[in-house]
């Protein structure tokens, strides 16, 4: 018996894996808050000897938060086995410390989700395109994370933006191995530019790798925040002499006004964004097309849910 929970937020992404696959029952909870803020939640469904999934990106302190806390619940209640579905982790740019001092965020929220109690037959997490794969590597105990790329998401996107010829680029040297590899792949050349640090949160752009002029270019990078990386190697590749130029990324988190900047550039005919995060679905934008990761989700689950 298996039953699938969302916090609020990825409820879309719920539906979407109700409608793929018909042998999950529809977890049910309720959640309301009171005047100062706190969180109340409760476990409508019954999941006592039930494997159990609960869809929730930590995409906010709050979003974590409810995560944990359900996840603590269906433990409590007894469920037979636990899969966190975080589509996209928080903090994944925190990493390490750079300067002394800092706190490695990435790492201690991967230490709070090991600290969720451990079913009956185990817990795992199943990861999405994380920004440095050892970040799985942070979870603790008994914990199994699972990192999952979606690489065949990228390819298909890429030769429907590119055709058969086109360059693979990305906005710098950060994810040139990874741009490479799926380039190899698809049997085209990659493209990275090389950049200046200004400041810390200015850089200069002194060169391309790879000759694009008279060329469509298709730039990838794992997540897009403001876009303004994005938006100088676009200009970059532009000035270079491509024809044209599309942007494919795995986490389009797009806060305040970002895809209206990339709009506004008058540099990209598409950007192609997987649903791992919610605004994602949100943004409407004629720029804006979304391929969902439900298919992935529902694939993985399967090989590892009895």
């Amino acid at each position: 018996m298996k039953i699938i929970f969302s916090t609020q937020n990825y409820a879309y992404l719920k539906t979407k894996l109700l409608a793929l696959d018909s042998s999950y029952e529809d977890g049910a909870t309720e959640v309301r808050f009171f005047p100062d803020g706190e969180r109340y939640q409760r476990i409508l469904s019954d999941v006592n000897g039930k494997d159990v999934v609960i869809v929730g990106g930590t995409i906010a302190d709050s979003d974590t938060l409810e995560l944990f806390d359900m996840a603590c619940a269906i433990e409590k209640y007894g469920g037979k086995t636990l899969t966190l579905v975080i589509p996209y982790f928080g903090y994944s740019t925190m990493e390490r410390a750079v300067k002394p001092g800092e706190v490695v965020t990435g790492k201690s929220r991967a230490r709070l989700l090991s600290a969720i109690p451990i079913t009956g037959r185990g817990n795992q997490v199943l990861l999405f395109d994380l920004h440095t794969s050892g970040l799985q590597h942070y979870f603790e105990g008994n914990i199994r994370p699972v990192h999952i790329y979606c690489k065949d998401l990228v390819i298909e996107a890429a030769r429907e933006l590119g055709g058969e010829d086109f360059i693979l680029a990305c906005t710098d040297t950060g994810r040139a191995k990874w741009v490479e590899s799926l380039a190899n792949d698809m049997g085209i050349f990659a493209a990275f530019v090389f950049k200046r640090r200004i400041s810390a949160e200015n850089t200069q752009i002194t060169g391309i790798n790879a000759d694009v002029k008279g060329k469509n270019v298709v730039i990838y990078d794992d997540m897009i925040r403001t876009g303004g990386s994005l938006i100088n190697a676009a200009q970059a590749y532009k000035d270079a002499g491509a024809t044209k130029i599309s942007a494919i990324t795995t986490h389009g988190i797009f806060p305040n006004n970002a895809m209206e900047r990339l709009q506004k550039s008058g540099l990209f005919e598409c950007v192609v964004s997987t649903d791992s995060h919610p605004n994602a679905v949100k943004v409407e934008s004629p720029l804006l097309k979304i391929k969902s990761i439900d298919r992935l989700i529902i694939d993985k689950l399967e090989g590892t849910i009895a």
